[in-house]
């Protein structure tokens, strides 16, 4: 129950994070406003109060941050307590290791031999 709550917290900080982000004007905006476009007084230097979508968007940053470090705990706890895998779940059989096969002779080549001719086959009449 917890890490479902959790869980939709993260989610909801997280889209908030990004919407806010995007709804902010960009310090370079201001950049443009010193060279003719309107008036500035802080074109490269310090910005001045910072502003609501700012505070709250560190508000939000906190939270996804502590939230992110709860769920970590909280799963982290759970895996501890029972570590399974599928091969764990798998029945277990016993069966007789497979034995290898028995080595075939080699029987030696003779360089002077004549290959012997191939017989045919004897091949059993239907009654």
């Amino acid at each position: 129950m917890l890490r479902t709550i959790l869980t939709i917290l993260q989610v909801i900080s997280a889209l908030s994070i990004v919407a806010l982000v995007l709804l902010q004007r960009g310090k370079g905006a201001d950049a443009g406003a010193g060279f003719g476009a309107g008036a500035s007084g802080t074109v490269f230097g310090a910005r001045g109060a910072t502003t609501g979508l700012s505070r709250m968007t560190a508000i939000f940053a906190a939270v996804f941050m502590i939230n992110s470090l709860g769920l970590t705990y909280l799963f982290k706890r759970d895996a501890s307590a029972a570590p399974t895998s599928i091969l764990d779940k798998v029945p277990v059989t016993e069966t007789a290791p497979a034995t290898a096969p028995a080595p075939v002779p080699v029987q030696p080549i003779d360089a002077n031999a004549v290959p012997a001719a191939p017989q045919p086959e004897q091949v059993p009449e239907k009654p």
